[in-house]
C-alpha cells in the first residue's frame, strides 16, 4: 500500500453527529505509531478529542495497532495523543466546547504529502434520533433515485 493513500474514516460520525465546522490537525507520534498507521493498522471509530487543564486537545482512544517488528519501545495501542493546532484555533473550539455543551469527533485520519500524520477534526452536535432516522431516510431516497435513473438509461 502506498504511503500516501492511507485515508481513514470514521464513517459512524456523519450519522450520529450533525458536523459544524472542520479543522485539520497534526499529531505527536512516536516512531512505532507512524509506522502502524503507514501501513494502514489504525482506527478512529470510538475516538473523541478532549482539551486538558493546560488548554491542549488529546485525541481519546484512538487504536494504533502496535508495530510488528517493534521491541521494548513499542507503543501502546490505545493512549492519547496531543493534537496540533494553532494557538486562535485551540482558544476558539476550547471556548466552544465550554460554553455551547458542543465535542470533537475525529473523521478521518491521513499521511500528507510530506509523509506526515494528520487528523481532520469536526465540532459537531450530537443528532436526535428523528434527525437519524431523517438521514436514513434521505440515504434511501438517494439510492432509489439512483438505481430508477440507472434503469430509465438502459431503456
Amino acid at each position: 500500500m502506498n504511503q500516501t493513500n492511507i485515508n481513514i474514516q470514521n464513517k459512524k460520525a456523519r450519522f450520529e453527529y450533525e458536523i459544524l465546522e472542520r479543522y485539520t490537525a497534526g499529531m505527536v507520534l512516536t516512531g512505532t505509531e507512524i509506522k502502524s498507521i503507514r501501513q494502514g493498522k489504525a482506527s478512529i471509530k470510538e475516538s473523541f478529542c478532549e482539551f486538558n487543564e493546560q488548554g491542549e486537545l488529546f485525541v481519546i482512544n484512538m487504536y494504533i495497532e502496535e508495530f510488528i517488528n517493534g521491541n521494548y519501545y513499542n507503543h501502546k495501542p490505545r493512549s492519547s495523543r496531543k493534537l496540533l493546532l494553532e494557538k486562535r484555533e485551540l482558544k476558539k473550539l476550547e471556548r466552544k466546547v465550554k460554553d455551547v455543551g458542543l465535542t470533537i469527533i475525529p473523521l478521518r485520519l491521513f499521511l500528507s504529502e510530506k509523509g506526515w500524520a494528520k487528523l481532520d477534526i469536526a465540532l459537531c452536535r450530537g443528532k436526535k434520533l428523528h434527525d437519524k432516522r431523517h438521514t436514513l431516510k434521505d440515504r434511501d431516497n438517494k439510492r432509489d433515485l439512483a438505481r430508477i435513473q440507472k434503469n430509465f438509461k438502459k431503456n
